[in-house]
């Protein structure tokens, strides 16, 4: 049998096998064997060495040919291979629509910070600024301008984290407000803010305290403004954070930024008001400190005390949280046990 019959049988094998082949692999291996070194093909043109010089550009020309119709139908093959193993891939991983989605839990606000956007959604639905604060203070904004000079003994009742002598971490909010005031033009209306931030004293944390705690403050500085503007404002945040049943009572206090200055209750959570161990027996929990903006801040503002007036407040949110839960220990809010915090899920 001549090369040529030899080539055109060994291409009318190679294409059969091409055309049956089931999967990559194999044919991979049909490639390997028909076109490889040591594969048939290779075998079949070793003899021409043996042709004459006249034949061998023949026979050379046509196995070129062979060679190019098996490489082509072997690629061929592989893209109708490579397409029905996708389409069976598809098939096995297809997604159906109608199937109800895998629930994706879904974060929220810290129960503190709901308290936080809820007083702040109060206020400005009155009418009143939300202002914010540097945390790294001045000794004169949070103490001087607040009518406590250096040697004020009310300094003592705040045990403060001093970085130098003129610098501190603030001990309250109080110095957004004394900022606020010394900006303030009245001429184009009076002042209502709240000042909400992270206050900072040297204490030692147990289930009611922390070095570390939220306040948020009030002010406002009009003509005219009386106590009892400031109690009603109270009475509209008590209800909003606790509920209408509740009631507010004003007690006789001493803040030096005040004067007269109140604590403020609330109708005991647990009992209602008929006396309970957490009230201890009478019937109200103090919730914040209020009073009449001292005259002395006012006049270290550049605020003319003689024509203006207003009340001040300060409150807690920590502990406004604790009340209004009933969590007896401040240290659960700052452990990030989300068993605990999922809890206070306001989307209910």
């Amino acid at each position: 049998m001549g090369l040529e019959d030899q080539l055109k049988k060994l291409e009318q094998n190679g294409l059969s096998e091409i055309k049956n082949s089931g999967d990559l692999s194999k044919l991979n291996d049909i490639r390997v064997n028909l076109l490889g070194k040591k594969g048939p093909l290779t075998e079949v043109l070793r003899g021409m060495r043996d042709l004459s010089k006249e034949d061998r550009p023949k026979v050379g020309e046509f196995a070129n040919r062979v060679r190019d119709n098996l490489t082509a139908t072997i690629e061929k093959r592989r893209t109708e291979l490579e397409k029905e193993r996708l389409n069976r891939k598809l098939a096995e991983e297809s997604i159906d629509v109608t199937l109800p989605g895998t629930p994706v839990a879904q974060g929220q606000p810290h129960v503190i910070q709901q308290i936080i956007d809820q007083i702040e959604d109060l206020f400005l639905g009155m009418g009143y600024q939300v202002v914010q604060g540097p945390e790294v203070e001045l000794d004169r904004y949070n103490f001087e301008m607040l009518n406590l000079p250096k040697d004020h003994p009310a300094r003592d009742m705040q045990d403060t984290f001093y970085i130098t002598k003129d610098i501190l971490m603030r001990s309250q909010t109080s110095p957004v407000q004394a900022r606020t005031m010394e900006k303030h033009d009245f001429s184009k209306g009076p002042l209502k803010m709240i000042s909400p931030g992270v206050v900072y004293r040297r204490d030692t944390d147990d289930a009611t305290h922390s070095h570390q705690f939220h306040q948020v403050e009030g002010l406002v500085i009009d003509k005219n403004i009386t106590m009892g503007d400031l109690k009603g404002t109270l009475e509209t945040l008590a209800q909003e954070l606790f509920g209408d049943r509740f009631e507010v009572r004003l007690r006789p206090s001493y803040f030096p930024f005040t004067e007269p200055s109140v604590e403020a209750d609330v109708t005991c959570f647990n009992c209602m008001g008929k006396g309970c161990s957490v009230c201890k027996y009478t019937g109200w929990i103090e919730v914040l400190g209020a009073g009449m903006v001292h005259p002395n801040v006012l006049k270290m503002a550049g605020v003319d005390s003689e024509t203006y007036g207003g009340f001040a407040f300060g409150l807690g949110p920590d502990r406004f949280a604790m009340l209004r839960y009933g969590v007896d220990d401040i240290r659960n809010f700052y452990l990030n046990d989300v068993r605990f915090l999922s809890q206070f899920n306001k989307r209910g």
